[in-house]
This record gives C-alpha cells, structure tokens and sequence, in this order.
C-alpha cells in the first residue's frame, strides 16, 4: 500500500524509496514507498512532476498502490520526488472550487453526484432532492464570492478511518483530493454556465 503523504503534507518535495522500476510499453513504471504525487481520482487529474531526474508523466491508482509512469528508468533506492508546483496549484484551486459549489447548491435542496475538476471542463453535477429550489449562476457566484472574500480556513479530519475536507463552517465531504489552505488561495471563481438533462443539474465553472 502506497503512502499517501499529500493526504496530510502540502509539500512539493521529498525524499522517498523507490521500490519497483518496471519497463511499460514507451514508459517505466515507478512504485514509491510513499508519495506526494496524486493519481487520477475523485475528479481531479493526476499530478506531474520529477522522481529524480526522471520526469513524471501520469500517476494512476492501482487497486493498493499508486503507479507513477515516467519517461526515464528510475533506481531503488532513495531519491527525491518533486511535484510540478503550478499544475498542483491548478488542480487544487479547481477541487477547492468544486466544493464550494457543491455545497452552495446542496443547501438548495440539490444532491450533488459528480464532479469533474479538469482544465476547461469544470463541472458539478446534481439531482433534484424533495425541496430543491431554483437556482441560476449569479445566485451561485454571489453565495462562493462570499465565502472566499471571509477567507475560510481547510479543515481536514479523519472519521472511521476516511478523510473529510471542510472549510470554515460549511460541512466536511468525504475527499482524497488536494484543496487550498485557505480560500483566499482560490483567486476568482466564475460559474460559467448552468445546463439541465434529463434531471441531472450541471454547473460549469472555472478559475482564474
């Protein structure tokens, strides 16, 4: 079992053992004692980076460990894992975001059931719950502006052995992903757009 060290560090570096190199098609797979590196999950991409001087092309999860493919082999042994800073940054504004609209249009009686934190493609999607109310994109807008301008801290928590993520006041979800410290960190959040199909409500949104 991997290590999950981004589920507790918001480091970029670190010195870790590298257990397996395996050739893979054009690549090498790497397997690391523990890692910064988040894998494709839960919405949210996969982070880049280095293992040594290899470079970090995509890192997956495998059903009890984490797989970070690389362009170059890598020797076991320690070395050191870097996280490319301004990819992470994105993805974790673009979570962070997610959550706040998932909560805004959960307390209008929306189930939110997806999510999907990507580069151009931000979107949360619900149902409707029994009072689920109207709801339009300046509505939503106005209610995160207002969360990010009282700057509400991460709140991260272990419960029955899963992590939550809260911020401030507003209710924790259970998360794997990366988030900002403080919303401050999230910059501008613009709710693009809002679409409906057969019941499903789609919020589309991105950072800046």
């Amino acid at each position: 079992m991997t290590l999950r060290l981004f589920f507790h560090s918001d480091d970029l570096k670190a010195n870790v053992e590298v257990l397996d190199c395996t050739p893979y098609e054009n690549e090498f797979a790497v397997v690391l004692r523990a890692t910064l590196f988040h894998p494709q999950g839960g919405g949210q991409p996969w982070d880049t980076g280095w293992i040594g001087e290899s470079q970090v092309l995509r890192v997956v999860q495998d059903p009890d460990r984490i797989i970070h493919f690389v362009d170059h082999p890598v020797k076991l042994g320690m070395t050191q894992i870097r996280v490319d800073e301004q990819r992470r940054r994105f993805n974790t504004r673009m979570h962070s975001a997610g959550h706040l609209i998932g909560h805004f249009v959960q307390a209008m009686g929306w189930m939110p059931t997806k999510a999907h934190h990507w580069p151009d493609e931000g979107r949360v999607q619900f149902k409707p719950g029994d009072s689920a109310q109207e709801v339009d994109a300046q509505t939503i807008q106005h209610g995160i502006t207002q969360w990010i301008a009282h700057d509400l801290p991460r709140l991260t928590s272990l419960r029955e052995g899963a992590r939550e993520i809260g911020f401030g006041e507003l209710p924790a979800y259970g998360c794997g992903g990366t988030h900002v410290r403080s919303l401050k960190d999230l910059g501008t959040v613009t709710i693009a757009s809002l679409s409906q199909k057969k019941g499903t409500l789609s919020v589309h949104y991105s950072v800046d």
